[in-house]
């Protein structure tokens, strides 16, 4: 289940409450009887790590490219020679 985090906007009195998806959202502070608010902030996933982006796995085709660069660097520095 998940952990919501509310504040109070009358006393500033904030807390989390771990509640269903089908429960409603609490509206009245336990400590003043105020109104309350959902506090929402960032997403608690982050993914690191190499497999993520879709670059990742063409790492053979960014070596290819290098490759096929110093080749191309090689036949020019032969012509320029003459």
């Amino acid at each position: 289940m998940p952990t919501y985090q509310y504040a109070c906007t009358e006393c500033g009195h904030a807390f989390e409450q771990v509640q269903s998806f089908s429960e409603e959202s609490l509206t009245v502070c336990p400590e003043c009887s105020g109104r309350l608010r959902k506090v929402f902030s960032a997403a608690g996933v982050v993914f690191k790590g190499s497999g993520f982006y879709r670059t990742d796995s063409r790492s053979s085709s960014s070596s290819s490219s290098t490759a096929a660069g110093s080749s191309s660097a090689a036949a020019a520095s032969p012509a320029s020679s003459d």
